[in-house]
């Protein structure tokens, strides 16, 4: 048997271990500075040498205990980690959450540069999953790229003529006021929309005038009373000005789906609080869920309200997918009121946030292209599809990221971080810290002195012209004249086994008014349309049967 080792002796021999090393060099350092009187070695060798003591006395870092002052090295290495994989480990098409590549080309087109490459794509076209579109041999050349679409059904009396690609939904507080100003400035300038996510429409959305689609949070930010509930009259008055162009009632996020946010005490300051009607001093809580309705068809009451006090402006809502028969009980609402909004925004689970946990972004909510596909295949399904103008958003910055999403049925796309970009953001990643290093995400005054507002307006500016010249390009190269003529089978995917397939063949489609009549072709579909009730947002009560008769199947 070994012997059992001799706890005195490691207690004593402990400090003569290589891992105490660099607090020893620093001891024999200290005491060859005082024998030849070299003062400031001396006063950074004792510094040091207290250091390593403190290190060996203190209980709450092991590593520190282990390995005084050479620890902290380690220590030091994490905080740069970002920046070092980054600037040096980083490969161009890696995609944490944007690739270098997807940077640059938002970098390049924002400061009105040439976005051109040479010898050749950096991607491999024969692994599974790429994707192009099919061009024509009659290709033609768009020269005005202003693309836009109307907003507005029949109960609408001030529809909007909406660009194709717009800032999507950040606030103030989330944002710089330096950074929400260029924005503005920058879709004032090359007319499109600025969403003002749930934090409500501050004095830097106001100050330049551009278009701004409101967004009504849980929070009800700008239109609350001292409880936090809705109120009217507040909606009303903001809601009257020329500068807003649409509502939107935001039910989910797709970063954090089914998640309210906290803006802590600290980071209120009194430019936040009088822009969301918020006291200073207390955590701004956004609830999870609306209170103004608990059902679907109060939701449908509630976005004609919001249409009644606005004046007619164009209303609709944004979700995140997630339990399927929740969005039909919607559409089956509508249906059974007959009242419809005149938009609806699709956000996608990989949707950025400035915080959010990591089991929230990570696994919870349905990714962006397939929930377009379901919610056109809804609407489709439904028979309803021509109501209702369907947006997207979720990392969406090329123009082949919205030529896409347009060939599967969205009207128009959203982008955050992509005008985030064009504004100045490095994707450092510390949006939660305050300590943004470009000024975008924080409310740092000094931090956002760095943020230039007329140079980033311009970015701004440019890389929403760039981006829909490059639509147009993408547009024409298929013989086309107007992106909403691309559709799924101009594009093809490639397949695990090697073989491609138009999206037209990999996603599957269903016919108009099917879902109506109990068989669309899809079992899925079917099953969740029955499932769904215009009066709750809970399942029927004939779950249980589909669910047993589902696994029948599988069985």
């Amino acid at each position: 048997m070994p012997k059992p080792s001799n706890t005195r002796s490691a207690n004593y021999g402990f400090l003569i271990m290589p891992r105490y090393g660099l607090m020893w060099l620093f001891v024999v350092l200290s005491i060859l500075s005082l024998f030849l009187q070299y003062w400031g070695l001396l006063a950074i060798s004792l510094a040091f040498t207290a250091l390593g003591i403190h290190d060996l006395t203190q209980k709450r870092h092991a590593i520190l205990r282990n390995y005084p002052i050479g620890g902290h090295i380690r220590f030091l290495l994490e905080n740069f980690r970002p920046e070092i994989r980054q600037y040096f480990l980083e490969d161009d098409q890696e995609k944490v959450p944007f690739s270098r590549q997807q940077r640059s080309l938002v970098y390049q087109r924002a400061k009105n540069l040439d976005s051109t490459n040479a010898f050749g794509s950096l991607n491999d076209l024969n692994q599974t999953g790429s994707e192009w579109f099919l061009h024509s041999g009659n290709s033609r050349k768009i020269s005005d790229y202003d693309f836009r679409v109307r907003v507005g059904n029949e109960r609408c009396l001030k529809p909007y003529d909406l660009s194709l690609f717009n800032v999507s939904a950040m606030s103030f507080g989330a944002l710089s006021a330096a950074a929400i100003e260029s924005l503005n400035k920058g879709a004032q300038m090359g007319g499109f929309a600025h969403d003002t996510g749930e934090g409500s429409i501050s004095p830097y959305h106001k100050k330049h005038g551009g278009d701004l689609i409101w967004e009504i949070g849980t929070g009800y930010f700008g239109c609350r009373d001292e409880e936090g509930r809705f109120n009217p009259e507040a909606f009303a008055k903001r809601a009257a000005s020329d500068q807003v162009k649409m509502i939107e009632i935001k039910l989910s996020q797709g970063a954090k789906p089914g998640k309210g946010g906290v803006l802590p005490a600290s980071k209120i300051s009194p430019e936040i609080a009088e822009t969301r009607d918020i006291p200073m001093g207390v955590d701004c809580i956004s609830p999870a869920v609306h209170s103004s309705f608990s059902t679907p068809r109060g939701l449908v009451q509630f976005w004609q309200q919001l249409r009644e006090l606005s004046g007619g402006k164009p209303v609709g809502f944004k979700l995140c997918i997630g339990m399927p028969w929740e969005f039909m009980a919607i559409v089956k609402a509508m249906m059974e009121e007959d009242n419809y909004p005149d938009f609806i925004v699709v956000d996608g689970a990989e949707g950025g946030t400035g915080a959010a946990p990591v089991e929230f972004m990570d696994s919870i909510g349905m990714p962006l292209v397939d929930a377009l596909i379901f919610v056109q295949n809804t609407l489709v399904g439904a028979g309803i599809r021509d109501k209702i103008k369907l947006g997207v958003s979720g990392k969406l910055i090329s123009g082949f990221d919205i030529a896409k999403m347009m060939s599967l049925g969205a009207d128009w796309c959203n982008s955050a971080r992509g005008f985030m970009f064009a504004v100045g953001c490095i994707q450092s990643r510390s949006c939660h810290t305050n300590k943004c290093p470009t000024g975008v995400a924080t409310q740092d005054i000094s931090r956002q002195k760095a943020l230039n507002v007329p140079d980033k307006s311009m970015r701004v500016k440019n890389f929403h012209a760039n981006t829909l010249k490059a639509l147009a390009d993408i547009t024409g190269s298929a013989g086309l004249s107007h992106p909403s003529q691309l559709k799924p089978h101009h594009i093809v995917r490639r397949q695990p086994d090697g073989w491609i397939k138009l999206l037209s063949e990999h996603y599957q489609f269903i016919e108009p008014g099917t879902l109506l009549s109990g068989d669309c072709g899809r079992k899925i579909l079917d099953d969740m349309w029955k499932l769904a009730d215009p009066d709750s947002f809970q399942a029927m009560d004939i779950a249980d049967e589909i669910i047993y008769a589902g696994r029948q199947r599988v069985g």
